[in-house]
């Protein structure tokens, strides 16, 4: 919720960086820009943090 509230401010190009320590979000976040029309450009796990850089579509 916290993630697509930010995305909903940016504008269309604009890459968003989220650090996240559950596993879920792998799925919610892969789920997340297939269904908003975003675009998921990395994704990287270093021990229990997890981070993912998405672009907004537009």
């Amino acid at each position: 919720m916290v993630v697509r509230n930010r995305v909903r401010e940016m504008d269309a190009g604009q890459v968003l960086h989220v650090l996240a320590d559950d596993p879920s979000t792998k799925r919610d976040f892969t789920n997340f820009c297939r269904f908003m029309g975003h675009e998921l450009l990395a994704q990287r796990q270093r021990d229990d943090r997890l981070e993912y850089w998405l672009r907004k579509g537009g």
